[in-house]
């Protein structure tokens, strides 16, 4: 199982993003969190298998229908334990 770290910017909060990203991780069968960054991105960890994280970065690019992304930076990361599953964080 691979880990991303994934900071997705842009007009990205007040847009229902998490909720929609927590919807479309789970159709994935991804693990991990999204939340709201103070500076106004939305951060990620998704956990899954190439194909299921390629998916869900395709998905980040464009987000739902209110949001207007501007960038998706990613990171390799190293767990020390695996999430149970995909929630969102405050």
């Amino acid at each position: 199982m691979k880990a991303l770290n994934v900071n997705i910017q842009g007009g990205v909060q007040g847009v229902g993003f998490r909720y929609y990203a927590e919807r479309e991780a789970k159709r994935h069968g991804l693990k991990g969190w999204v939340r709201n960054h103070p500076d106004g991105s939305v951060q990620a960890l998704i956990c899954g298998e190439e194909d299921q994280l390629q998916a869900m970065l395709s998905w980040f690019k464009h987000g739902p229908p209110a949001a207007s992304v501007t960038s998706v930076d990613t990171e390799d990361t190293q767990l020390e334990t695996e999430p149970l599953d995909f929630q969102i964080t405050f």
